[in-house]
């Protein structure tokens, strides 16, 4: 798959089948994010691969959100640096890397909360110095996703071609 396939094709999924991904293609999208890039390669991260499944219960049932983390074959829980000025957006490329390689190996996934995950850091044994961000649960979809059949707005509503508000046609 392309990237632009992905891109078109990727949709949120919320339930996964009783399966596990591969250890490869856990190391695959781990590494995805890894490679990601980051304002003057400062890396200000640090990814939790949780498989364990009583762990990834006890992350469902703090992380709001995102109780079906609860079903995943696997999560990663995505920490950073607290004092990172670039931390949140560093991350954010690297989640969405992990996202569209999962995807292209028919693993779906969802980004469960934005901040306010600290008892999944104390879980986890996150130092006080980072936070976690976000925690992307894995697994494979239980019902087949309609790839690309997404709803949104005319790429006219929000693109524009020079100036904001002339038409991107």
């Amino acid at each position: 798959m392309d990237v632009f396939e992905a891109i078109r094709t990727v949709l949120a999924v919320r339930a996964f089948k009783d399966q596990p991904v591969p250890d490869a293609t856990i190391r695959k999208i781990a590494e995805a994010a890894h490679l990601s890039a980051s304002s003057m390669n400062m890396q200000p991260w640090h990814f939790v691969v949780v498989q364990e499944r009583d762990t990834l219960k006890q992350i469902g049932s703090l992380a709001r959100t995102g109780p079906y983390t609860a079903q995943a074959a696997f999560a990663v829980v995505v920490a950073i640096e607290e004092d990172s000025k670039f931390g949140i957006s560093d991350a954010s490329r690297a989640v969405q890397s992990m996202v569209l390689t999962a995807w292209e190996e028919g693993v779906g996934s969802n980004w469960v909360g934005y901040f306010g995950l600290d008892e999944v850091g104390k879980l986890l044994g996150v130092p006080t110095k980072m936070q976690v961000l976000a925690v992307i649960p894995f697994g494979y979809p239980t019902v087949a996703v309609g790839r690309g059949k997404k709803t949104r707005k005319p790429l006219a509503e929000v693109a524009s071609r020079e100036r904001f508000g002339q038409p991107f046609e």
